[in-house]
């Protein structure tokens, strides 16, 4: 039997609802203010329709971030340069990390609002196994690091979300800026050629 397609109604809802709550949390002060009262609100749906379509608030947040990941994931999969499969694996892996810093922060209080759902470890969740597992492969193919899940938590900690915010935030750093530190850290870890960090000893 052929998958029943949604209806146009619940297409039109589902999608109405994800723009009203990208908006709202694009213009909070912080991510706890946006509920989901508010979110039906604006989108001029009922209640009973977020949690059909989303179960709760943690699960629309979770479908509104992989919403906007998307583009990242088919720029990974089969884009061009500099995230795509074709692009030389130190060039990609540096480009991954500036892409995650530009998603955290185009969708700051979204990805802090992801962050801080359950009492889950961040690790487990399911978009960070992503983020993880895609920036192991790249550094996977560059033979020092070879077998290192370690450096890809390492280099992930830098574009935490509650980082990017505290230091857009409270040290106003531009996006530039902060573009800029990342590629600058980045780089010396991966190409420090010494077994134990740059600073280390003979």
């Amino acid at each position: 039997m052929p998958e029943r397609k949604p209806r146009a109604d619940a297409v039109r809802n589902r999608e109405a609802v994800l723009a009203a709550a990208d908006r709202l949390f694009a213009g909070c002060d912080r991510p706890e203010q946006v509920t989901m009262a508010d979110i039906a609100a604006a989108a001029g749906v009922g209640k009973a329709t977020l949690f059909r379509g989303f179960t709760d608030r943690t699960g629309l947040i979770r479908a509104l971030y992989e919403t906007r990941l998307e583009p990242i994931r088919q720029a990974i999969a089969n884009g061009p340069r500099p995230l795509g499969p074709t692009t030389p694996p130190m060039e990609r892996a540096l480009a991954l990390l500036d892409a995650i810093l530009c998603f955290k922060l185009d969708h700051r209080h979204l990805s802090l609002a992801l962050e801080g759902t359950g009492s889950d470890s961040p690790y487990s969740a399911e978009h960070y196994g992503w983020w993880h597992d895609t920036l192991r492969r790249m550094l996977e193919q560059l033979p020092r690091f070879k077998g290192s899940d370690f450096a890809a938590h390492a280099l992930l900690a830098a574009v935490r979300a509650d980082l990017v915010d505290h230091l857009v935030d409270r040290r106003h750093m531009s996006r530039e800026q902060l573009r800029a530190e990342l590629a600058a850290f980045a780089t010396r870890v991966l190409t420090d050629s010494s077994p134990h960090g740059p600073n280390a000893e003979d």
